[in-house]
C-alpha cells in the first residue's frame, strides 16, 4: 500500500514511521506558532496526500506532547477522508498553564491509515432486541 505525499512549501517534512513496527507516521509542523494556555490553532504540515483506495487517515495526538505539555489533537483522532487533496491540518489544543511554542520542523501529531467499511443505510421502524438495549452514560456504573 502506498501513501502519495506532495510537498506544498520548502519547510514541510514527508511524514515517516520514526521505528519499525511503528503504527504511527510522524507529522510535522512547517510553521512556528506559539499555543496560549487553553487556546487551540490549526498548526499547517506543508503536505497534501492521497490515501489509498478504502482507508482513511486518523490524526492522532503525541504521548510525548500530551504527557510533558498538555498538547494534544483538539478533535482526535481527526479524520482525513481518501477523496481530500488539501493541505493536512492538525487542530493542537494547549490544555496545560503555560504557553506551548511550536517550532518549524517539530513533530505535533500521528498519522494512522485504517481501513474504512462502507454501509449502505437502511431507514426501519424498529431494530433488534439487545440485552443491553438503550443502556449508555454511565449505565454499566460509575
Amino acid at each position: 500500500m502506498v501513501l502519495q505525499v506532495k510537498k506544498l512549501c520548502d519547510s514541510a517534512v514527508v511524514p515517516h514511521y520514526a521505528h519499525p513496527g511503528d503504527a504511527g507516521l510522524d507529522l510535522f509542523a512547517s510553521e512556528a506558532l506559539v499555543l496560549q494556555p487553553g487556546q487551540s490553532a490549526v498548526v499547517k504540515t506543508g503536505i497534501a496526500i492521497a490515501l489509498p483506495p478504502n482507508t482513511e487517515g486518523q490524526v492522532r495526538p503525541r504521548s510525548g506532547l500530551a504527557a510533558k505539555h498538555q498538547i494534544s489533537v483538539l478533535n482526535a483522532p481527526g479524520t482525513i477522508d481518501e477523496g481530500y487533496r488539501g493541505e493536512v491540518g492538525v487542530i493542537l489544543v494547549n490544555f496545560g498553564q503555560v504557553e506551548f511554542a511550536v517550532e518549524q520542523g517539530m513533530k505535533i501529531a500521528q498519522l494512522v491509515v485504517k481501513p474504512v467499511i462502507r454501509v449502505d443505510v437502511e431507514s426501519v421502524e424498529m431494530l433488534s432486541e439487545t440485552r443491553r438495549g438503550e443502556g449508555g452514560f454511565g449505565s454499566t456504573g460509575v
